[in-house]
């Protein structure tokens, strides 16, 4: 008897060490000013640089024939950036350092479960996520006057692609924080491939601009993806007619981002230590 209830037990014990970790690696991002500004605040500055910039400015037209303000334009682009620099770029930088300074050692030597540990890390990136991408809805409409979708099916397909999209970036971020060699050089390995990808994905440059050969590159990668289903939601239907194939495409979205989720978690299984092997 006491082993099958040990067995019933362990994994909501699991599960509630890790929901209660959640608070404390919160409170740990919010203390990093550096994070803060470069993950959380970044893509809010940069639609705020891009809309006063080109305030003036017509990124295309509705149906309706009403000219698309740069804030409108590049809001899902932000909006899928956020995701990309929450999950991907700060999960792998703050786990990196957490290998160099001897945290993860450390933890190795509690009852801290590696899923424990996960949850609290995911459960961070999906709340601060949240909050990034309502800071900049509420900007985006309240600053800059972009109307947000009013059919309730538009905000059913953001929260599939966000949260997907989360869970994808945040697991991506695990894996790729194994290829830093110290927590000092993890940002120069971190950042530049970020950035990259924000270039060749549609977020800052219009994606159907770029040449052939580097859209076929650039659709490997999610962030192309998640960009595009963002989008789906914010952007006229006439928009669709610039995208790869003339549709949104919601279909591959999930694809793609559903692959990437499912090569992120493998390569995690098989990647992540408490330790390194070469410490």
């Amino acid at each position: 008897m006491s082993t099958a209830t040990t067995t019933l037990v362990t994994p909501a014990r699991t599960v509630t060490v890790g929901l209660s970790r959640v608070g404390y690696e919160i409170r740990s991002y919010f203390r990093q000013g550096d994070s803060v500004f470069f993950t959380f605040l970044f893509p809010l500055v940069m639609l705020t640089i891009f809309s006063v910039a080109f305030s003036n400015a017509s990124f295309g037209k509705d149906a309706a024939g009403h000219s698309v303000s740069a804030a409108a334009y590049y809001l899902p682009g932000m909006l899928a950036a956020g995701v990309l620099l929450s999950g991907l770029q700060n999960m792998a930088t703050d786990i990196a350092m957490e290998k160099s300074d001897g945290t993860l050692k450390r933890l190795a030597g509690t009852p801290l479960s590696v899923i424990s540990y996960f949850i609290g890390k995911i459960g961070q990136v999906l709340v601060t996520g949240l909050l990034q991408a309502a800071l900049l809805l509420v900007v985006a409409r309240v600053l800059f006057g972009v109307a947000l979708p009013t059919d309730p099916a538009h905000w059913v397909t953001f929260a599939w692609v966000f949260l997907l999209g989360v869970a994808t970036c945040a697991l991506l971020g695990i894996a790729l924080s194994s290829v830093p060699r110290s927590g000092k050089s993890a940002t120069a390995v971190i950042i530049p491939i970020v950035l990259v990808l924000q270039f060749i994905s549609g977020v800052y440059i219009t994606f159907s601009g770029l040449p052939s050969w580097l859209q076929n590159f650039a659709s490997v990668f999610p962030l192309k993806w998640l960009a595009q289903g963002m989008r789906s939601v914010f952007l006229p239907s006439t928009f669709q007619a610039a995208e790869a194939g003339g549709s949104w495409n919601l279909v591959g979205v999930a694809i793609v981002l559903g692959i990437w989720f499912v090569a992120g978690l493998i390569v995690t299984r098989l990647t992540f230590r408490w330790i390194r092997k070469d410490s």
